[in-house]
């Protein structure tokens, strides 16, 4: 199989006139005033004698009430099972002992409600005349959780099918090898869920989990809306009394150091064009430490929005991206700092220059007044907007409880906030910005990049990483000195059936099937020698699209409308009409370049960089002990395209790929698994006819 593409400033000036007075007005952010007390919605709280803690904000504007259950979870370890706790949380609202999830569904629309799950707990919300129906079905969902095998299977393959199409996303890969080099594979925060991690789920995990850990003494129940206290109280009785307390174990683990001395962290994505840069390490940062609201302005002014200096001068003055930002994030176990962007190949290396000089710049000057106001009067309006909502009261208290805060800790913040000096905000820098012991995590194309980057590791050295954060030693991937680029394609076509026996195939028809978003789609791909193609994509029994290649001229069409191919796209298919076009690689006019071996999927591969007669540039992997070509990926203007074939079966003497993977064509992987090869069936010229 192979594949088919076809590679398919307002300006606003504002002039202000006027006295010198009014132009130093402009010019600078006005000063802070006195801060004025905040007069924070009332909340009351009750614990019941099963330890739950409710606590209720009243809030008669509306007629709508709402319940949430929050649990108070330690850090939990999942080893081999990391994603049981998300498993378990999202099942309860798929079904009860008494309810189907369809039942569910309709009896909470029936009384335009809302009602979902996780692993933190349970929320529903309604109008206030219709709360008892929305808690006998949520203490239903809380209670009695049926753990179906049926919905459980069909969770998983979902999450298996979101994992695969994450697997590829420069993102999703900075995410999760951040997540693992901030905090290590022995602690809980440390854990990503993978597809073998899921594979390893039963439904008895999900079941533990929700045995051990939802207990009334470590949760909370905030009611927010319109009700009175004292009947939010005898609710929370009827509905949540019996639920009974169990001993919660809650485990202890060392707080995860930064790196000794900053080090590079490279994930290699080929034919990538731009980079994922993260620079980040853990931090011991709580809310309500003392120096948090320090800590919070430092970071605003240092890049946590687009007034930031990193957003300043990465983007608007160097515009080397889109947006660079920062966050200092506080845990009640263990903190976080990251500053990061995704920036173009060419100028990786300049970015984290100027990344660096402003994470050391803010340690090393103090914040000019005006700098230091316009971030508190940004925060203060935030934290005022906040307000408006009847949910950020409930949130407060929850963290008061949660976090053991004074009970004044939300009412005097803007006081604490106007407080804060500019000599407060280099100490807070000082403490939590750490350039020189961070993780600077990059995802790009090695080639390209990764040379470039070694000054800024303390050894001088790039660590490798593969997409979930496990080293890779590249000094093992040294290839024999006297082994060629011709060599591994000889290998390759020796392994698959020798030159002979491909010399004898004349022609080939491939059909192949996948899944889109739940949509069966088949594609059939015929070749015939010499230089002729067919490929038919249908789905649901209805032709999507045809392209026809005679050899020398070619169409495609999509429904009604038919269009001819010339040029370059001719030229394209003419090469991806060869049966086994590496048959070819030694013929006048191919340049291959062995650049040596490099991890694929768990494998070593030989990397051969391959450009056809045509100008055709593409980068070919061949595993070191099959001989087989497991990927291919190749540069276009809208990113890499990358094709992965793996399970090779033989058919009639020749060994065929039978599952191949195509990443960069779509938002999502497409992944097709072969039902059928057929060899030399003698082809009429016709299906390759063009009109």
């Amino acid at each position: 199989m192979r594949r088919i593409q076809y590679i398919l400033l307002l300006a606003f000036v504002v002039l202000v006139q006027g006295l010198q007075a009014q132009d130093d007005f402009r010019k600078s952010a006005p000063a802070a005033g006195a801060a004025r007390p905040i007069e924070l919605g009332q909340y009351q709280s009750v614990a019941l004698k099963n330890g739950l803690t409710v606590i209720v904000v009243e809030n008669h504007k509306l007629p709508r009430v709402s319940f949430q259950v929050t649990l108070d979870l330690p850090m939990i370890k999942e080893g081999d099972k990391a994603g049981a706790a998300e498993f378990a949380g999202d099942l309860l609202a798929t079904g009860t002992t008494s309810r189907s999830k369809a039942q569910i569904d309709e009896a909470i629309d029936f009384i335009g409600a809302s009602l979902n799950s996780s692993a933190g707990g349970v929320f529903g919300a309604s109008l206030t005349k219709h709360k008892d129906k929305l808690l006998a079905i949520m203490t239903d969902v809380l209670f009695n959780p049926a753990f179906s095998e049926e919905e459980f299977t069909k969770y998983k393959r979902q999450y298996l099918s979101n994992l695969a199409t994450n697997k590829d996303d420069p993102n999703a890969i900075s995410g999760n090898v951040t997540q693992v080099l901030r905090y290590g594979k022995d602690h809980p925060y440390g854990e990503i869920t993978t597809e073998e991690t899921v594979k390893n789920l039963t439904l008895d995990d999900c079941k533990a989990f929700y045995n051990t850990y939802f207990k009334p003494n470590i949760a909370y129940l905030v009611i927010v809306g319109d009700i009175k206290f004292d009947d939010a109280k005898k609710l929370a009785e009827k509905y949540f009394g019996g639920w009974k307390t169990g001993d919660v174990k809650m485990e202890e683990y060392a707080m995860p150091e930064a790196p000794e001395k900053t080090e590079v962290d490279f994930v290699n994505k080929a034919g990538a064009v731009q980079s994922v840069v993260n620079i980040t390490y853990p931090v011991a940062l709580k809310t309500g430490d003392t120096d948090g609201t320090a800590a919070t302005v430092m970071n605003a002014i240092l890049g946590s929005g687009s007034s930031g200096r990193l957003y300043k001068n990465i983007r608007e003055d160097k515009a080397y991206t889109y947006g660079a930002y920062s966050s200092l994030s506080p845990d009640r176990y263990v903190g976080s700092f990251s500053a990061s962007a995704s920036v173009r190949n060419e100028v990786t290396d300049s970015a984290i220059v100027q990344f660096l000089y402003e994470l050391n710049r803010i340690r090393d000057e103090k914040v000019a007044d005006e700098e230091l106001n316009q971030a508190k009067n940004v925060i203060a309006g935030s934290f005022a907007r906040s307000m408006e909502r009847p949910q950020t009261i409930a949130n407060f208290a929850l963290n008061t409880f949660r976090y053991k805060l004074p009970k004044d800790y939300y009412s005097t913040y803007l006081k604490r906030l106007q407080a804060v000096t500019a000599a407060e905000v280099q100490a807070a820098a000082k403490k939590y910005i750490t350039p020189d012991r961070a993780h600077i995590v990059v995802v790009g194309s090695k080639d390209d990049v990764a040379e470039k980057l070694k000054p800024f590791a303390t050894s001088g050295e790039i660590k490798y990483f593969d997409n979930y954060g496990n080293p890779v030693d590249m000094k093992g991937s040294v290839i024999p000195t006297d082994l060629t680029a011709a060599d591994v394609i000889d290998n390759y076509l020796n392994a698959i059936g020798g030159r002979e026996k491909l010399a004898s195939v004349k022609d080939v028809t491939v059909t192949a099937g996948s899944s889109i978003q739940g949509q069966a789609l088949k594609m059939t791909v015929a070749q015939k020698s010499p230089g002729k193609l067919h490929i038919l994509v249908s789905a649901g029994g209805f032709t999507v699209s045809e392209t026809k290649f005679d050899g020398e001229k070619g169409v495609v069409s999509q429904g009604p409308q038919s269009e001819k191919v010339t040029g370059e796209d001719a030229e394209s298919l003419k090469e991806q009409a060869m049966i086994f076009p590496e048959t070819k690689y030694g013929e006048e006019g191919y340049k291959l370049e062995l650049k040596g071996a490099e991890p694929i999927e768990g494998a070593q591969a030989y990397r051969i960089d391959v450009t056809t007669p045509k100008g055709t540039t593409k980068t070919e992997y061949y595993d070191t002990k099959t001989g087989f070509k497991i990927r291919e990926v190749e540069k276009t203007e809208n990113g890499p395209i990358t094709n992965d074939w793996t399970d090779y079966r033989e058919v009639d003497g020749i060994k065929y790929p039978h599952k191949m993977t195509v990443v960069g064509m779509a938002p999502f992987p497409l992944v097709f698994e072969v039902e059928s090869v057929e060899i030399n069936k003698g082809l009429d010229d016709a299906t390759f006819k063009v009109e």
